[in-house]
């Protein structure tokens, strides 16, 4: 029997067997063998159905509520991977990347969830999150980005680690 479930507002397609409810409500209401059980179900279903956003992107969130953050990243990333369409799992992916403060990458990736977006509803959380990453960055928040090459200063360790280790010879 078919059974539809909703999350975030946004309607999973029909499954062959119930899902399980969803626990990230309110986290602090759920304890961790209960999260867990989610998580495992959740799991199962996946490999059930292996080409669903819709369970990819509850099983990413899942795992962010266990602060499973490398999960939740490949969870959420399979999920924009599957469908690049799916608002919810671009929306849950840029706010994972918002929560890790890495904001230039969330605010790039909340501008592709605002242009997914398909009502009123989605657009106004799309823009709060695009607005909050936008005051972080206004503000100062540090963001540390990997985009300069670390040759000269690893270079420059390994010379003086030789001269030291030449001077200490003599």
């Amino acid at each position: 029997m078919a059974t539809e479930l909703v999350v975030a507002g946004a309607r999973l397609q029909p499954q062959p067997q119930a899902l399980p409810s969803v626990p990230w409500r309110d986290p602090h209401t759920v304890s961790p063998e209960e999260l867990q059980e989610h998580i495992q179900r959740l799991e199962a279903t996946c490999l059930e159905h292996p080409r669903s956003a819709d369970l990819r992107t509850c099983l990413g969130m899942a795992y962010a509520v266990n602060y499973d953050v490398h999960k939740s990243m490949d969870a959420l990333e399979a999920a924009t991977a599957i469908d690049p369409t799916h608002f919810w799992a671009q929306l849950k992916y840029s706010e994972l990347q918002y929560r890790l403060r890495a904001l230039t990458y969330a605010e790039k990736e909340t501008l592709k969830a605002l242009d997914l977006a398909q009502n009123s509803w989605q657009l106004s959380i799309a823009r709060k999150q695009l607005q909050e990453i936008r005051r972080l960055l206004r503000e100062g928040t540090r963001t540390v980005t990997w985009d300069k090459p670390l040759t000269v200063p690893v270079l420059v360790l390994l010379a003086m680690i030789v001269l030291v280790s030449l001077a200490m010879l003599w």
